[in-house]
């Protein structure tokens, strides 16, 4: 009896806080690459999938999804499930992606060599870039990398969206590109920030604007 009632209790702990467990026990496994052993919070998962333009007719790259949490607000703001390609490094998260969204592109892989990960649609122009990736585990060398090479994948003008629990941008200043804090995030667990990196308009990279 008392066994049947811890298993039924344990289940329904697991049921009620599942992506918070799989979300710690990925940090506990890769602290680098899951910045928080906490879920983003929906708020903050919104407020990131606002910058999409769903009338733009092209395809959106998420990269370091997780548990899905930014992936549902994406769908909900409009993107069509096989108009949205989600990058991830964990398997394990990669395996309840597949399961919990039918029909959007898991790519499981390294965001940071996205010419080899994304294979086939490596070509693809994209509206824009929703990261949860935590640039702050990784040498500036490679943020600043990672940046320019999204650039490349989207439209002059466009975003690519990234949060992160530092005070200041994650990416130092790149000529040739804008950054905008876009907002404070105080419903999250820690507070974040948001900011946006567009490329500035007819400068390629050439010019330092803050």
């Amino acid at each position: 009896m008392h066994n049947r009632m811890m298993t039924s209790v344990r289940g329904k702990i697991e049921k009620s806080f599942g992506d918070e467990i799989r979300f710690f026990k990925g940090w506990m496994k890769n602290p680098k690459n899951v910045g928080s052993i906490i879920p983003t919070s929906e708020h903050m998962a919104k407020r990131m999938a606002s910058v999409v333009d769903t009338a733009s007719g092209l395809p959106v790259l998420e990269l370091g999804p997780g548990t899905g949490v930014i992936t549902r607000s994406i769908l909900q703001r409009g993107v069509k499930p096989d108009q949205l390609f989600c990058v991830e490094y964990s398997s394990e998260f990669a395996k309840k992606l597949r399961h919990d969204f039918a029909g959007i592109h898991i790519v499981e892989g390294n965001a940071f060599d996205l010419e080899t990960t994304l294979g086939a649609a490596n070509t693809l122009k994209f509206d824009c870039v929703v990261s949860a990736l935590p640039l702050l585990s990784f040498p500036k060398a490679m943020r600043v990398q990672l940046i320019k090479d999204l650039l490349n994948r989207i439209p002059e003008g466009r975003p690519i969206v990234q949060f992160s629990y530092g005070p200041l941008s994650p990416v130092p200043p790149i000529a040739g590109v804008t950054v905008r804090h876009l907002e404070m995030i105080f419903r999250n667990i820690p507070p974040a920030q948001i900011w946006t990196y567009r490329r500035a308009k007819n400068t390629g990279f050439g010019g330092v604007h803050n």
